[in-house]
């Protein structure tokens, strides 16, 4: 790396860890301001909304959300402020094609691109399950506090069950029942008043229960008040409160994914935006940088009030994109990789067009 290379490099990083630091402030102003009635109602403890909640929680998932818009300011704001006082005419004039102009700002997106990538899946999931938590107890506790209602699911191949109300609170099934099938046939059928998770045993106790076991032409009918089981089904599968899989981690992710291929209980695309977005989502780093040198290394008669403008509402147009693209997933059927792609390439596409537009 040369002069320039290492200039541009601590202008691209110092002006990234400026412009994070100042949307701290703001996050945290304007969160504080909207919650603060029920961190009062709940009472919660000062010292935990500050330092679990803020510091630990709520300020790594927004600035995680929020690195791309960051990002791009961060790089039209110094670009356009060095194109404004003519240090990239100069640089281009002497030989340094804009392609290698490119490279220090590459270097410190590729920089950006690998912590943002380790933080998803790693750093993320774990301060997630802080912020999510503390929400449960402090902001929303109704949440947790209710059940779930009439719940199909299929725990393997062969074994389907159903749970007509489930209190999350106690871990109690009400209203059991489960099918087993050889093939196209009913083999078993268990109907139970109440199915309780015990936390000691790690099992599930069914009470007050009737089998019915078919073999052919013959059938069997057995009762009993109670007994223990097996299924491979946990509490947690009930649970519904929001963002619950933002705050898994990815072994955990890929395992109620793998579990979700055959229980079918209708999340599958809500875990696959989830798992897509930690490992595409960080690639928007070197997409929006290209985006931001093309735009604004070029002197204008507006100055940088004018680059920083269209940066903003450029950014803004990609966040927005990225939820209509997920509410399509969610709500619209439009496959989960497609969702989170389609941001992606259409600013890639705009990428390259304002950089074959930028100056030579």
């Amino acid at each position: 790396m040369n002069i320039i290379d290492r200039y541009i490099i601590k202008k691209y990083l110092s002006t990234f860890v400026f412009t994070v630091g100042i949307f701290i402030v703001v996050i945290v102003v304007f969160d504080v301001s909207e919650k603060l009635d029920d961190f009062l109602k709940n009472k919660a403890p000062m010292s935990r909304v500050f330092l679990e909640y803020y510091a630990m929680g709520s300020i790594p998932f927004f600035l995680n959300m929020l690195t791309p818009l960051i990002n791009f300011i961060a790089v039209i704001f110094f670009t356009s402020k060095m194109a404004d006082q003519t240090e990239v005419v100069p640089i281009l004039s002497g030989g340094m094609s804009f392609n290698r102009f490119l490279r220090p700002y590459m270097i410190s997106a590729g920089l950006i691109f690998a912590f943002t990538l380790v933080s998803n899946i790693w750093i993320i999931p774990y301060t997630n399950k802080i912020k999510v938590n503390f929400e449960n107890v402090y902001v929303k506790p109704q949440k947790v506090s209710g059940s779930t209602m009439s719940t199909h699911m299929q725990i393997d191949s062969n074994t389907y069950v159903y749970i007509d109300n489930f209190d999350t609170r106690r871990n109690i099934g009400y209203k059991f029942s489960m099918e087993k099938f050889q093939g196209d046939q009913l083999t078993e059928k268990l109907i139970a008043e109440r199915i309780t998770w015990d936390s000691v045993a790690t099992k599930w106790k069914i009470e007050d229960y009737t089998v019915r076991t078919i073999d052919g032409l013959s059938e069997k009918m057995d009762k009993g008040t109670s007994r223990d089981t097996t299924l491979d089904m946990l509490p947690r599968d009930f649970e519904v409160y929001d963002n619950v899989f933002t705050a898994m981690d990815t072994d955990e992710l890929n395992d109620r994914i793998s579990k979700e291929e055959t229980r079918g209980t209708g999340m599958m695309t809500d875990l696959l935006l989830e798992k897509y977005k930690r490992y595409i989502g960080p690639f928007s780093a070197f997409i929006l940088t290209l985006m931001g040198v093309s735009l604004s290394s070029k002197k204008v008669r507006g100055g940088i009030g004018l680059s920083l403008g269209i940066g903003i509402a450029l950014s803004f147009t990609f966040l927005v994109l990225v939820q209509f693209s997920t509410m399509f997933s969610l709500k619209g059927g439009l496959p989960p990789l497609i969702a989170i792609l389609i941001p992606n390439v259409l600013f890639l596409t705009l990428a390259f067009w304002l950089k074959y537009k930028a100056p030579k």
